[in-house]
Formats: C-alpha cells, sequence, structure tokens
C-alpha cells in the first residue's frame, strides 16, 4: 500500500478501473501468482464454512492458505476460527479489480461456504504508476460488482460487507475523508443488496479520532490488537459464543 493521495475530484478517467477485472498490479512481500495457484489446489480440501476476501488485512492476519508472515501473534484469528472451516482469499495489494479476476479464474467456484466476508477498497485509493486512484463511487461499484459475482458463485451464502478500516495517523488527512465517503456509499450498497455491514472504525480509533499505533503499526495495517476489535465484530456478527 502506497502513499496517499487527494481525494479526486471528478471521475478522472472514463473508464472505471474498479470494476475491470485485472491479475497482480503491485509488487509485494509475496509471490502472488503462487497463492493464486495454492487456493486453487486447495479450496476443495478445506470445503470452508467462512471465506474471508479481501487485501493485506485479511491475507496476513491468518489462514489457510497460512500466509507468509503474520500481521500480530494469531491469537484473534485462534480464538474467532479455531475448529472452523476458514478460506482466506486474502491478497497484499489487492484493489477491487484485481479480486474480480481471482473470482473470475474460480476461487469460489464449486465451494458452499455460510458467510463471505468482504473486506476491500483500501487499495483503490493510493496512486501508483500501474493504477490510479478511484472516486468513492468508482469503488463502490468495484464493491457492488464482487458482491453480485461472489453471490453468482456461493447463493446460499450469507454476505458481509466490510467498511473501509480508517488509515492515516491524524483524523484530519486527506484520505480519511475519502473513506468517509466510500463507507457512506458501501452502507447504502449494503441495504440495497442485503449484505450485512458491519463498521469497526469507531472501535479502531481514540475519542480524538486518531488511529493509534497500538491498533495500526504503520497506519494501515492491523496489530493483535486490531485483529482483537475485528474479530469481536465478526463474532457478533456470526453470532458465535464467546470462546
Amino acid at each position: 500500500m502506497e502513499k496517499a493521495v487527494e481525494e479526486r475530484k471528478g471521475g478522472g478517467s472514463a473508464a472505471n478501473t474498479a470494476v475491470v477485472p485485472v491479475p497482480k498490479l503491485e509488487e509485494d512481500s509475496y509471490d502472488w501468482w503462487a497463492r493464486h495457484e495454492l487456493v486453487l489446489r486447495t479450496k476443495d480440501e478445506v470445503r470452508p464454512d467462512i471465506v474471508l476476501i479481501g487485501d493485506s488485512l485479511t491475507h496476513f492476519w491468518g489462514g489457510p492458505p497460512e500466509p507468509e508472515s503474520r500481521h500480530g501473534s494469531g491469537d484473534a484469528w485462534a480464538a474467532l476460527f479455531g475448529g472452523r472451516r476458514v478460506l482466506n482469499l486474502g491478497f497484499g495489494w489487492d484493489r477491487t479489480q484485481n479480486v474480480l479476476w481471482r473470482l473470475h479464474q474460480g476461487q469460489l467456484d464449486g465451494l458452499s461456504p455460510e458467510w463471505i466476508v468482504l473486506n476491500i477498497g483500501t487499495n483503490n485509493t493510493s496512486e501508483t504508476v500501474n493504477a490510479r486512484a478511484n472516486t468513492a463511487h468508482e469503488i463502490r461499484d468495484g464493491a457492488r460488482a464482487i458482491i453480485e459475482l461472489a453471490r453468482a458463485k456461493a447463493p446460499s451464502a450469507r454476505l458481509v460487507l466490510m467498511a473501509v478500516f480508517p488509515r492515516e495517523e491524524a483524523p484530519d488527512h486527506p484520505r480519511r475523508a475519502l473513506i468517509r465517503e466510500i463507507n457512506a456509499r458501501y452502507a447504502e450498497l449494503a441495504r440495497e443488496l442485503g449484505a450485512v455491514f458491519v463498521d469497526i472504525g469507531p472501535e479502531l480509533l481514540d475519542a480524538d479520532g486518531t488511529l493509534p499505533k497500538e491498533i495500526a503499526f504503520d497506519g494501515c495495517h492491523l496489530t493483535e490488537r486490531g485483529y482483537e476489535r475485528w474479530a469481536a465484530a465478526l463474532r457478533r456478527t456470526f453470532g458465535f459464543e464467546e470462546a
């Protein structure tokens, strides 16, 4: 995840890049293609009841497939998912368009999970030489395309749409305003499509709106304490009893 960008005032390009499926765009600390192939080889063995779809925030929480390294100790993952069949379709640096490509290439095919949790969109707020940043309505349309495709692949699953987590330490950072706009559109989208909208942003921030390093060590990626708060929200959403 690269530098923040100023909130975009217009559409920029005529084409909404957030809805055009593409494979790997950015270099990260892992082999994107190898992870994709590993998912295709192992997904039917897992036979997941829960599928997590997302970017590095999901990828480096836990597995299977097991991440190359974890952000946090893994205790929150184990407490929430231990003993349950879970498939992690998080890929570091992915945008909505990368998720669409992966789903079109079979990552959900043949699966019948009870729950699908989608946490995507934060990387669409970043501008790199490989992809432009997207507006809030473009990112919303990217999430819509993913939800519609996921439901076509796994029609019996209940779908959770996570609000984009806060980014950047300071509450007045321009990216924060864009994320608020995205989340307002995500909430509307969830109501329209009958998904469960879960926003843990307020639980990650201090009272003055600061995103503390104890929650997000680099202003984006979660620490174990951050994952504990996400796990607590998912436990409530799924109706799981406390371990």
